[in-house]
């Protein structure tokens, strides 16, 4: 993806969520050059990875198969390994009316998936298998709400706004707007995105960027080059 059209999602990004009256913390409108003035303070926001997250899984075509996301918190994973303290994490995305978040399962995370506004929310579901791949015999059982709902293999579950679904590791799910885009939240147990997503195609997690122009704000994949 080119510099520029990160730069110009992140704009229209901000603008579709302070619609729906989300606002992002301080930090997500510092510049470049003032996160690496500030590094010394803020390793809280460099370790756990908050911040802008925009993804085309590699593939260059990011209206088609991308997501927007923004991690507010997340937890320690000492924590989480030790049953007790900040085990959690929260993210706000947008998924774009037919963008997909292509089929993918987490190996620790737990997480609710909340339409928070917009169109239909629309997710594809499956099982896992005993071996952790795609089961297309099982129906799948899930919580919507604290109602549990349950459907065939491959069905497609929609969320209307103000709807969630509990997704439990091993449940693959792909997720697309449905009718138009949609704002969602995520309530999840502590997020890994460098090793917690499997997905039933080999692609990339994170997009390869060409820099045509200086960054608006840093995505969270610039950190390591741009923080240390």
């Amino acid at each position: 993806m080119k510099r520029s059209r990160v730069n110009e999602i992140i704009r229209e990004a901000d603008a579709f969520i302070r619609s729906f009256g989300f606002i992002l913390p301080p930090f997500a409108y510092w510049s470049p050059a003032e996160m690496q003035a500030r590094r010394a303070e803020i390793g809280g926001i460099v370790d756990a990875r908050l911040g802008w997250d925009i993804t085309d899984y590699g593939q260059g075509r990011f209206d088609a198969m991308g997501l927007f996301l923004f991690t507010v918190r997340n937890g320690r994973e000492a924590d989480l390994g030790r049953g007790g303290g900040m085990v959690y994490a929260e993210k706000i995305m947008i998924s774009r009316r037919d963008q997909l978040s292509p089929m993918h399962r987490h190996i620790v995370k737990a997480e609710d998936i909340i339409n928070r506004g917009g169109a239909t929310l629309a997710l594809k579901l499956y099982n896992s298998d005993p071996e952790g791949a795609i089961d297309k015999t099982t129906d799948v059982e899930v919580a919507t709400d604290g109602v549990i709902r349950r459907q065939g293999p491959g069905e497609v579950l929609r969320l209307n706004p103000g709807e969630s679904v509990t997704l439990m590791p091993g449940n693959w799910h792909a997720f697309w707007g449905e009718g138009g885009d949609v704002l969602i939240g995520e309530v999840s147990t502590v997020n890994n995105d460098l090793t917690d997503n499997i997905f039933a195609e080999p692609i990339g997690r994170f997009a390869e960027i060409e820099e045509d122009e200086d960054p608006l704000h840093l995505l969270v994949s610039d950190y390591p080059r741009w923080l240390g």
